[in-house]
């Protein structure tokens, strides 16, 4: 069984320990989905995920797939084609479209959590400066991908992302992280272990230590600004780079 969370009251979670083992994290149902409910249940590694016809439910999965500074990869196939590409990244310029087009991606594929009041709770939090969103445009301007996410202190929890062009939601990330560990994010919360992100550099995080993580990082403020309105990918693209998968 799981607690109901009375949506009229000040946000309130379990312990996380008392997710359920089976399906992996289920916390609780009910409560709200206002900034205030969010940003407390993202300091604690918790998220909403549900269904259009199920009620708000709230997770936090162990193990926790992240990319951590010293683990974070980004592949030769991925550098060289973000080098030779015509396509330009901005950030926080289209925070409503990034997030419907992920609803929309997702609604075709096997349908969505990405629901209507989540677009308009998520846009007052970037609004706020809690979320943050990257887009890829082509060179007509279109927008052809992109992701968004929730950014608390020194973490980043990454949300969902969409493509229209093949590996434009890649390479947005490819663009966006090295910027984003260089303005003082440490850990970028991954949720599930994922094969667009598996070759960033995922780690799978036990309980504790994932939580001990999210504690430091949410406590600190980022060194700088995390990232301007238009991303300039050389950092990405750059030999200097210490890490380098193969492919």
């Amino acid at each position: 069984m799981i607690d109901w969370l009375d949506e009229c009251a000040d946000p309130q979670f379990p312990d996380t320990t008392n997710a359920l083992k089976y399906p992996d994290g289920l916390l609780a149902a009910g409560g709200n989905i206002t900034p205030p409910w969010l940003y407390y249940a993202y300091t604690r590694g918790i998220f909403p995920w549900h269904g259009e016809d199920e009620p708000r439910l709230w997770w936090t999965p162990s193990p926790r797939a992240v990319i951590l500074p010293d683990t974070f990869r980004i592949s030769r196939t991925i550098r060289k084609e973000l080098k030779r590409s015509p396509l330009s990244f901005t950030s926080n310029l289209a925070f409503k479209q990034v997030m419907t087009a992920c609803a929309e991606v997702h609604a075709e594929q096997s349908g969505t959590w990405i629901q209507p009041e989540m677009i308009d709770e998520y846009h007052r939090l970037a609004s706020a400066g809690f979320a943050l969103s990257v887009e890829c445009w082509n060179d007509q301007g279109g927008l052809v991908g992109g992701f968004y996410g929730i950014r608390i202190g020194q973490a980043f929890f990454g949300e969902s992302m969409f493509s229209r062009q093949s590996n434009t939601a890649k390479l947005a990330f490819a663009c966006a992280a090295p910027q984003l560990f260089d303005n003082g994010i440490k850990i970028i919360d991954c949720q599930m272990h994922t094969e667009h992100l598996a070759r960033f550099g995922i780690v799978n995080l036990d309980r504790r230590s994932f939580e001990n993580h999210l504690f430091q990082a949410t406590s600190h403020q980022p060194t700088r600004p995390l990232l301007p309105t238009w991303l300039d990918h050389s950092a990405a693209t750059s030999s200097a780079m210490p890490s380098e998968v193969p492919r």
